[in-house]
């Protein structure tokens, strides 16, 4: 056998160990948000909001809020994520999208007034809210939710400072239990599913 075959026959070996190994490690992480992930507790959320006050206690019983928490001046991921909940709502019928009330937290209230919260939320359409509180609030909704955010200084831009933040959506019920924790993702079909097992289980 040739030098050059052994290399190729070593090289698809060692291939095939480290495709075995990341299916592996995929595996174990998959268990690791199944068996060792906690649902945060969650709970009321009262804040003012587009539409007046809301609160998730207003919403029927058969209705569920999404909620996602962001802010305006986001240059990818909460425009990506409110699109996806638009697009998650145009899949439902009829009956299961008036279940649906989608509502943004913003956690930048030093820059999203309720004004510019409703100019950005209608981009997405009618029916989302968007919703703010002082900085008291959103810290007491972000540990029960388990959400973060922080901001970071941004002196060679115009906007002066972004804010990282969780990325996370949560189906939630009018007593504020999270029925679904949906991680971040560009596509609509896991929100879709979620809300879907939601619906089939109520």
């Amino acid at each position: 056998m040739s030098a050059m075959n052994r290399g190729m026959r070593l090289g698809m070996a060692l291939g095939v160990v480290a495709l075995i190994a990341i299916a592996v490690l995929i595996w174990l992480q998959q268990q690791q948000r199944e068996d060792g992930y906690e649902v945060p507790p969650g709970g009321p959320i009262i804040l003012t909001s587009t539409q007046g006050e809301f609160s998730l206690s207003d919403l029927a019983d058969d209705q569920v809020a999404v909620v996602f928490f962001g802010y305006t001046h986001c240059p990818d991921v909460c425009p990506l994520s409110l699109a996806v909940v638009r697009q998650t709502l145009a899949r439902l019928d009829d009956g299961e999208r008036k279940r649906v009330v989608p509502l943004m937290i913003s956690v930048d209230p030093e820059r999203d007034d309720i004004e510019r919260l409703k100019e950005y939320v209608g981009f997405f359409g009618p029916q989302f809210i968007g919703a703010t509180g002082n900085q008291e609030q959103l810290e007491d909704i972000a540990e029960r939710y388990g959400v973060f955010w922080r901001k970071v200084d941004t002196d060679d831009s115009a906007m002066g400072y972004t804010v990282d933040h969780s990325a996370s959506l949560f189906i939630v019920d009018n007593e504020g239990d999270i029925l679904k924790q949906v991680v971040y993702s560009p596509v609509p079909q896991a929100l879709t599913s979620a809300l879907e097992q939601v619906f089939s289980e109520s």
